[in-house]
């Protein structure tokens, strides 16, 4: 279950101020406002075609900001390249199944601590991921190209935690995957969380799933939010669907 939220730091590790951005001439995000603080989990919910996607990339510079913007743990990011957002401790796992397919799992993840703090013992990270997720330690030297899709979203999620994140932002997580699989993820990303005081920005559309695990919960539509709440109260609703 979601953490008590009265003892989260009152700094947000990630705030986004009245962020723009645009596709060519057509504008896709209309000044979005959102926060995550450390040992939080925040959903951000909507259909596809809502601005989450976008809301990322351009958190990540991938899309460029054409207004507003964005602090990493109190430092101004607004335009950095994604290189140097990964120094601020910044990780993403993204909708696709990002892995080396002909590279073994533990290759894969040991590719990952590239990215981690200088001082980070890399054995000791690589003990912990595998304990996170005990296949990756039983297929340590299988191709994970090999892998089902599920078991690839794993490694995914594997390779960006080797970097020790301060902040990971995971796009649709339970995207094509078994029940059964996005509750154990979910379940992994709670208690990450709450152990390692890891800030997550969860882009989901299966609402249900996302609000058993998350703080605070954003509804997104056509590039902007329209509500922010806590979990708690979203799962009271009997209209959420509405906001759809």
């Amino acid at each position: 279950m979601p953490s008590d939220l009265t003892a989260l730091p009152t700094a947000p590790l990630l705030r986004v101020r009245d962020l723009r951005a645009a596709y060519g001439g057509k504008q896709v995000l209309h000044g979005v406002d959102l926060e995550v603080r450390a040992g939080e989990i925040v959903a951000l919910m909507g259909h596809n075609g809502a601005g989450k996607t976008s809301t990322i990339r351009t958190i990540l510079g991938a899309l460029r900001a054409r207004g507003g913007s964005i602090e990493v743990d109190g430092t101004t990011v607004t335009g950095e390249p994604v290189r140097r957002l990964v120094r601020h401790g910044v990780a993403l796992v993204p909708s696709e199944r990002f892995v080396f397919p002909d590279l073994s799992i533990r290759d894969n993840l040991l590719l990952g601590a590239a990215n981690a703090p200088r001082s980070a013992d890399h054995a000791v990270r690589l003990r912990e991921v595998q304990e996170i997720f005990p296949l990756l330690a039983e297929r340590a030297y299988q191709a994970a190209g090999q892998l089902s899709g599920g078991q690839q979203r794993m490694v995914s999620l594997g390779i960006a935690l080797m970097a020790q994140p301060r902040l990971l932002l995971l796009d649709e997580p339970s995207l094509g995957l078994a029940p059964s699989i996005v509750e154990s993820i979910f379940a992994r990303l709670r208690d990450l969380a709450d152990r390692e005081r890891l800030g997550v920005l969860l882009l989901e559309q299966n609402v249900k799933q996302a609000l058993q695990v998350a703080d605070r919960a954003y509804v997104m539509r056509s590039g902007r939010i329209i509500l922010e709440e806590s979990a708690e109260k979203m799962r009271l609703r009997p209209d959420f669907w509405d906001l759809y």
